[in-house]
């Protein structure tokens, strides 16, 4: 190999080397940004799943506080039951006590009148709250009062959510515990038009 191309041979050498590095160099730079969007994403997906835990956390102590709030509801309604039979106990002594009082009275005034003497005064002219009409109002308020509570707690119609299986409004879109996308059963069926 003479002098000539052997510096031809190197020439091309050099023309390589510089190519491939320069191909190397532009390899090499997106090679760095494709890592830096790597350890972004990566970042990214880590913080999602971190959201993703609390949310699921946030969602359980939803379901439990509304399990809580239907013992309270249970409890209470039991309660009122037993203080309406109570109520109900005690308004049947105070007519009864009622019943036993008034002929007395009259047998009292009747004879009050053979000495000339002014009857007593009735129960509700003596005070207001010892007359019969007054617990038959009281009576009459706390159970108008406890049909409009009745009526407006009806619970509404329910269906079991596909997701996480909790009690739901039947026609809810979205599921208000884990924010899934409700299905109905019955799907309405689509319109035809007219010209079909």
């Amino acid at each position: 190999m003479g002098d000539e191309q052997e510096i031809m041979c190197k020439l091309e050498n050099i023309l390589e080397i510089r190519n491939k590095t320069v191909q190397m160099q532009k390899i090499k730079s997106r090679l760095k940004v494709e890592f830096e969007s790597l350890e972004s994403e990566e970042k990214h997906l880590k913080e999602y799943k971190q959201e993703m835990d609390l949310l699921l956390q946030e969602k359980m102590a939803h379901v439990e506080e509304l399990r809580l709030i239907h013992a309270d509801i249970n409890v209470m309604e039991s309660t009122i039951k037993q203080s309406e039979n109570d109520l109900n106990k005690l308004l049947e002594t105070t007519r009864r006590l009622h019943d036993e009082y008034k002929p007395l009275k009259e047998h009292v005034d009747a004879l009050r009148m053979t000495l000339g003497l002014h009857r007593l005064p009735n129960l509700n002219e003596e005070e207001e709250k010892l007359s019969l009409d007054y617990f038959e109002k009281q009576k009459a308020e706390k159970q108008d009062a406890r049909q409009t509570a009745t009526f407006r707690q009806q619970p509404p119609p329910m269906k079991a959510c596909l997701s996480c299986h909790q009690q739901i409004h039947r026609n809810a879109p979205i599921c208000p515990l884990c924010k899934a996308k409700s299905r109905s059963r019955n799907p309405k069926k689509p319109k035809r038009k007219p010209d079909e």
